[in-house]
């Protein structure tokens, strides 16, 4: 077993690369570029929905409001209908990144501390390479991928768009478990 505190550097360190990866993924690939599709008609929708003044949230239309609704001939009615929509509303203006970027720094050190726990729980100072590397690869991926798939299949979130996803969970993975091997307590 390996205390959590010897870990400190491969977290910090694992945090920092996947940081910085995603950033290059983001911002320098265009392997993101079409995850999101422009209205054809944007405008019209804007003019529609604009009016409503919707604060920041997440949205279901239509929406039941019971178990039991959801069987209703209005519900079904509305459904049938159409267009069923669950969208989530960001504040008005330009986002600012920098509370995303901090959060998003957050997360990847809360990753690498979950990898360090469990791989610190089943693994002792002085272990080999690629034993420390197989076992914090997938927690890694896990963590980064795995929970994604979710969306794809209750919400409809595109395929593509959450396979994309996948691949980078599995760079990050790979990224923070080479770090947590070259730097594990010897």
């Amino acid at each position: 077993m390996t205390g959590i505190v010897m870990l400190w550097l491969p977290i910090l360190v694992s945090a920092a690369i996947v940081f910085v990866a995603s950033a290059l993924i983001h911002m320098l690939s265009p392997w993101h570029k079409g995850d999101y599709v422009r209205l054809s008609n944007e405008n019209e929708f804007r003019s529609a929905v604009g009016p409503l003044d919707l604060p920041p949230g997440d949205y279901m239309v239509p929406h039941p409001q019971s178990r039991e609704n959801l069987r209703s001939p209005e519900f079904l009615a509305k459904a049938n209908q159409g267009p069923n929509v669950i969208m989530t509303v960001l504040p008005k203006g330009m986002p600012g990144m920098g509370r995303n970027l901090a959060l998003w720094f957050l997360y990847v050190l809360l990753v690498g501390v979950l990898c360090a726990y469990v791989a610190g729980r089943s693994t002792p100072p002085g272990a080999v390479y690629m034993h420390v590397f197989q076992l914090v690869s997938t927690v890694a991926f896990i963590a980064y991928a795995v929970a994604l798939w979710q969306m794809s299949i209750w919400y409809r979130r595109s395929w593509n768009t959450t396979f994309k996803a996948t691949v980078d969970g599995l760079i990050y993975g790979l990224l923070t478990a080479g770090a947590f091997g070259w730097l594990w307590p010897r």
